[in-house]
């Protein structure tokens, strides 16, 4: 009795211990390299923030690493139960609610992409109405919820449709039916509104500790970045191990089960931090800052036509909207059209611009090209969560006397990162700024250029790869047959390093160049672009499907991605399909790489905070 007891405790206790283990480590490392002490400043206020309780934020007591180091353990436990499942999902879907290896894929990558797209109600909502504090709270709420009923579902065996035992892949299962389906969709889609509120509160609300009106402060915040992305990978670490291994060897529910648990620990944890935060006041909806200077630029280029029709052809810019920009301290030249709100023409109160606005307008316009460069590289992250693994499920998952579950793949990659995230911030990035005297060293851009490349790399080593383990089954003669394909699954690993640099440096390198570009009052919506670009990814990479599957229907009898036998997929042309859209994605990129200026005079931040408190105009 004993014995059975301390078996079966077994697995959460070997949970508990790399856990643990992974939140001391992360913690250990992001504290020992940063300054906890701000020496030298006065006790007054942070200016535009407040504490939990809605009272003035002080200097020297809100804010900084300690209160940074709570946002991180709690991402921890938050990409665990949101991986937990996402990595392993497609997987599910297939063997156990008898969707179509292509369908599932659709499923996944529109689920993922959905929770991450999500992340911009998070962020707008943060900047606008509520606090970066209350919508993650909400949102994690949200998301344990979802996860209740996946765990239910995957308990209870009349919620699914009976198991299959053909040993043929060809052969067809029970479809679910539509009332078990419905509950499927509802928990999914209720763990991605979760995730996305998260997605969009939580980086934002772990970069606004730092004081970016000093130098110490933004390498700090740099330095944030960097660590969230670790602790992404440390979350993924033990859900693409231990997790995995639980609901390939003990069942879903129990699966389901660690990710609700994992949230659940995740609310207590956030909350421990309340005393050090510093919150951001929301001061109005950013969408409508933007769509105001847009309209009234629009409406003023339309009046100085209809009544400056003579003087149009002697000058780009009309003399009042010269004028007014000569007087204007901080106005610059870029996107002229947006300064013709500023041009003396009568117009009802409500529809008048200030400097302030019109340049984040501009702010967020000019990084909307590169938030699109960045898609088609997320697009290709979408295949680990997909076709990967269905690819890894028809070969050979031992190694030596090691069993390796398909969606365990990205444990490779998620190794990587974490060994290159410490190693980038501490030695690379250093090194970088004492040889270009700059306070970035590798400028975002450049982080975001080198992610783009090895996307592409990744994406013809996922072509040659699948040419090789589709003439190991023709050879072998497994085309139909549900055993092992007699090759390693390791071979697929090979795109996921790739891929998983990839993602270390457009990730880390969008959050932080989107943070920073973008205007002090629509911060959390700006950060939120790097979640949405993964969000485009994914749909786009259901979009490519049924695009190449219509496509090469109308020529040849079997479309390329069709079926429920992936051996008989032309996965390989798809692949390199992506390699070439993702070189002409980097030239796209490279143009207004090139093209864009980093914002080297901005109005300090300070300022338009107390010009927006003081003005409810603004």
């Amino acid at each position: 009795m004993v014995t059975a007891a301390l078996i079966s405790f077994f697995p959460f206790s070997y949970f508990a211990f790399i856990f643990f283990t992974m939140i001391k480590m992360s913690t250990h490392i992001f504290v020992c390299y940063m300054d906890l002490q701000d020496e030298g400043q006065p006790f007054n206020l942070w200016e535009g923030y407040t504490d939990w309780k809605n009272r003035p934020a002080l200097r020297n007591h809100h804010g900084g690493v300690q209160a940074a180091t709570f946002v991180l353990v709690a991402e921890v436990l938050e990409n665990l139960a949101y991986l937990a499942n996402a990595s392993n999902l497609v997987l599910y879907i297939s063997k156990f609610m008898h969707f179509s290896p292509s369908a599932s894929a659709n499923i996944v990558t529109n689920f993922m992409g959905t929770a991450f797209l999500l992340a911009l109600l998070g962020g707008f909502l943060s900047d606008s109405y509520f606090t970066t504090y209350s919508i993650y709270l909400l949102s994690a709420t949200i998301e344990f919820l979802g996860l209740l009923i996946l765990t239910v579902q995957a308990h209870i065996p009349s919620l699914k449709p009976p198991l299959s035992t053909s040993v043929n892949r060809n052969a067809s299962s029970e479809e679910v039916n539509s009332g078990n389906a419905a509950m499927l969709f509802v928990g999914l889609y209720m763990v991605a509104l979760g995730v996305g509120g998260i997605k969009g509160s939580l980086p934002p609300h772990g970069a606004e500790q730092f004081d970016e009106h000093t130098s110490h402060g933004r390498q700090q915040r740099s330095t944030f970045f960097n660590y969230y992305v670790f602790c992404l990978s440390c979350g993924a670490l033990i859900a693409v191990t231990f997790v995995v291994w639980i609901e390939d060897n003990k069942g879903w529910q129990w699966g389901f089960g660690i990710a609700t648990a994992a949230i659940l620990i995740s609310i207590p944890i956030f909350l421990l931090g309340s005393a050090k935060y510093r919150i951001k006041i929301p001061i109005g909806s950013p969408i409508t800052t933007i769509l105001k200077v847009i309209i009234v630029a629009s409406y003023k280029f339309w009046i100085s036509r209809k009544t400056n029709s003579d003087t149009e052809n002697t000058s780009s810019t009309p003399p009042n909207t010269r004028a007014a920009i000569d007087n204007g301290k901080h106005i610059t030249r870029d996107l002229n059209f947006l300064n013709k709100a500023l041009e003396d023409t009568p117009t009802p109160p409500w529809l008048r611009c200030t400097e302030k606005q019109i340049e984040e307008v501009k702010c967020v316009l000019k990084i909307l090209p590169i938030f699109m460069s960045t898609i088609m590289l997320n697009c290709c992250l979408a295949q680990l969560s997909t076709f990967s693994i269905q690819q890894a499920a028809t070969m050979n998952t031992k190694v030596g006397s090691l069993r390796i579950p398909p969606a365990s793949l990205p444990v490779f990659p998620i190794l990587f990162i974490m060994a290159l995230a410490p190693c980038y911030n501490h030695i690379i990035t250093p090194f970088s700024r004492k040889l270009t005297n700059t306070e970035t060293g590798i400028t975002h851009l450049k982080r975001i250029g080198i992610g783009l490349v090895l996307s592409i790399i990744a994406m013809a080593v996922a072509a040659l790869v699948e040419t090789k383990r589709k003439r190991v089954a023709l050879r072998s003669g497994l085309t139909n047959s549900t055993r092992p394909l007699p090759l390693t699954c390791l071979w697929v690993a090979l795109q996921y390093l790739f891929l998983g640099s990839a993602d270390l440096f457009s990730l880390a390198g969008m959050m932080e160049f989107f943070f920073t570009e973008a205007p002090y009052s629509m911060r959390s919506l700006a950060t939120s672009l790097s979640w949405a670009s993964l969000a485009m990814g994914y749909y786009l990479s259901s979009v490519l499907v049924h695009l190449v599957n219509s496509i090469s229907g109308a020529f040849r009898r079997t479309p390329w991605l069709h079926g429920a036998n992936i051996n008989h997929y032309q996965l390989d042309r798809f692949y390199w399909f992506m390699c070439v859209l993702s070189a002409l994605n980097y030239l796209y990129y490279l143009f207004w790489a090139r093209k864009y200026r980093y914002r080297a005079s901005q109005v300090d931040d300070r300022d338009e905070v107390e010009m927006q408190h003081a003005s409810p105009d603004v």
